[in-house]
């Protein structure tokens, strides 16, 4: 047989170490769970200056704390206390050892009272948070300056973007959706209902006509919004009991609700728009409503984070803060008013 060739001998050392790596990534294992117990053990011992003291400190036993610390000595070949009946100090290499890991377990339970204090302590660091533009820039931005005066310590990150949020890809902290939410691997909080509403201006209403039914649509001006870049929005309405979904000929589009407001406002046309976006504008006569019987009513305003375990304050108090200081605004408010405008003149 030719000897191997130097290929042939580093593709067999490949194949060895494969073999070989489940057996010293198993070794590796046992090895730093030992010397984590072990080390733990022998700082507690170090700072007490005794081995019951440190057991007390741990919540396990002395034999415990003994076995661990013995454990450790074994793997380090070195004797790290000497121990009487009166006394436990440690030796000169023990005191190396302790200094060399001080400054690691130092940082580690900084580390531990670092995440316990974004959980029980004061609200503090960066929340991301995801919101529609319209209800973004409508409900949720002018809070955040009450927010941020409660709250000092915690930096606010908003953004806009009608798409459904990426929690983990985007890293969203909390997000506000509208509509109907079908994805259960998020909490959703719903803060009102989201009312829905065919608006027009009283001049288009005196020139046109307002629709009376939803066939009516057909020989009306109307205006669509479009959502992440391609999608326009359906009108929904509930008939009989069930969802309708319908998509008028549009004259103009748009893909921002607030200039679907503006032309509405200008007489451009009707449009279906959100509750919290007109009911100021319905309550001064800026508009008036039509379709109202047929208004769907399963449609919300939701707060969502992926879970309720272990929440950081902040976002516990910027939930909390939220619900409260929306849902005490007039936002769901179309109860209040005259759905149906038959009166504003003839459909057509």
């Amino acid at each position: 047989m030719e000897p191997a060739g130097p290929l042939q001998r580093e593709q067999q050392a490949r194949q060895d170490f494969r073999r070989g790596a489940p057996d010293r990534a198993d070794g590796l294992s046992a090895s730093f769970a030992a010397s984590y117990a072990g080390i733990i053990a022998f700082m507690a011992v170090a700072t007490e200056g005794s081995f019951s003291r440190a057991g007390e400190r741990l919540g396990i036993g002395r034999s415990a704390v003994s076995r661990n610390v013995q454990k450790l000595e074994a793997q380090l070949s070195t004797r790290l206390f000497l121990r009487t009946t009166r006394s436990t100090r440690m030796t000169s290499e023990g005191e190396r050892f302790f200094e060399n890991c001080h400054q690691g377990v130092a940082q580690i339970v900084a580390a531990m009272n670092d995440m316990l204090a974004l959980r029980q302590g004061p609200p503090r660091g960066l929340l991301r948070i995801s919101a529609a533009t319209g209800f973004g820039r409508k409900v949720v931005a002018p809070l955040l300056t009450r927010f941020s005066a409660a709250y000092p310590e915690i930096s606010l990150d908003l953004l806009l973007d009608d798409r459904p949020p990426d929690f983990t890809a985007d890293k969203i902290d909390v997000a506000f959706r509208n509509g109907r939410i079908e994805d259960s691997s998020i909490i959703a909080r719903q803060l009102i209902p989201m009312q829905m509403a065919v608006c027009a201006s009283p001049a288009y209403a005196a020139r046109h006509g307002l629709p009376l039914a939803l066939d009516d649509l057909a020989r009306h001006e109307c205006i669509h919004t479009r959502v992440g870049g391609a999608r326009v929005l359906e009108w929904e309405f509930k008939v009989d009991g069930h969802l309708r979904k319908v998509l008028p000929t549009a004259r103009l589009t748009f893909n921002d609700p607030d200039l679907v407001l503006a032309a509405v406002l200008d007489g451009m046309g009707l449009a279906q728009m959100a509750g919290y976006q007109v009911c100021d504008l319905i309550a001064r006569g800026a508009l008036v409503t039509a379709l109202g019987r047929h208004a769907p009513d399963d449609r919300g305003h939701y707060l969502c984070y992926l879970s309720r375990q272990h929440l950081p304050s902040r976002i516990r108090v910027f939930v909390d803060f939220m619900t409260d200081a929306i849902r005490a605004q007039n936002l769901h408010c179309l109860a209040d008013f005259g759905m149906d405008y038959a009166n504003a003149g003839p459909a057509g």
